[in-house]
């Protein structure tokens, strides 16, 4: 291992990280009113309801499916799931959400880069991050292959030992990565720039998506009619 290695999978992960929680955070304290994802419906519905359906649940897959996989020990699923399982069926529903995911940024970049209405009122981070997007698709995609070349599992719990390290804060995390190929690093390196980014760009109403989850736990406000005088209990945001 080199000094880049360890500058990019020892030191970048922790800047990317800081960036992502201190950025939205700063985000939400001083600029509220851009805290939206800014669709383009109203512009042009056209193909979005496909492609923002078909990215959304794909990333959503992907999303859960790799914070599962790469933060869960090897001892929490060992006794009922090998190694070389656990990678093949994350190759398996991986692969599938992969396709669907990039068929659909694929449907979003293409609508946002050919239809002149809404390129001409659409921001250069929406456009620079739907191409992030589509490239860490197209990488991920890529690696199912090369795992396919080694199903003992064995480099996916070296990945994920990775990332459990780096989570924290043990050393000898970069070591782990001696022998990953150079598209997995690729891939890493651009997950990792997704999170640095995270904070300047529309992807900020992810928080506010698991922000509702709040809302399911809160309890009922009673409300008077003003006709009637009479009490009626339902949810009502509170401000």
């Amino acid at each position: 291992m080199n000094s880049l290695d360890y500058a990019l999978f020892g030191l970048y992960p922790y800047i990317c990280l800081a960036v992502f929680l201190l950025g939205s955070l700063l985000r939400f304290d001083r600029d509220q009113y851009s805290w939206k994802s800014d669709s383009s419906q109203l512009l042009r519905a056209g193909s979005l309801r496909w492609g923002s359906n078909l990215f959304h649940v794909g990333i959503l897959v992907l999303f859960f499916g790799h914070t599962v996989g790469m933060l869960t020990p090897h001892f929490v699923y060992e006794p009922f799931m090998s190694a070389g399982a656990k990678q093949l069926m994350a190759m398996i529903v991986g692969g599938v959400a992969g396709v669907l995911g990039f068929i659909g940024v694929s449907i979003l970049l293409h609508r946002r880069l050919t239809d002149e209405r809404i390129r001409i009122n659409s921001k250069t981070s929406d456009i620079v991050l739907l191409m992030l997007l589509w490239l860490q698709l197209a990488l991920g995609l890529a690696t199912i292959p090369l795992s396919a070349q080694h199903l003992d599992g064995g480099m996916m719990v070296k990945l994920a030992e990775w990332a459990q390290r780096i989570v924290t804060f043990r050393g000898g995390a970069v070591e782990l990565l001696a022998e990953a190929g150079w598209i997995f690093k690729l891939h890493m390196f651009l997950g990792m720039s997704i999170f640095l980014v995270f904070p300047f760009t529309r992807l900020v109403h992810v928080w506010s998506g698991f922000g509702t989850l709040a809302y399911i736990t809160r309890p009922y406000q009673l409300v008077r009619s003003r006709r009637l005088g009479l009490p009626t209990s339902h949810k009502q945001p509170q401000r």
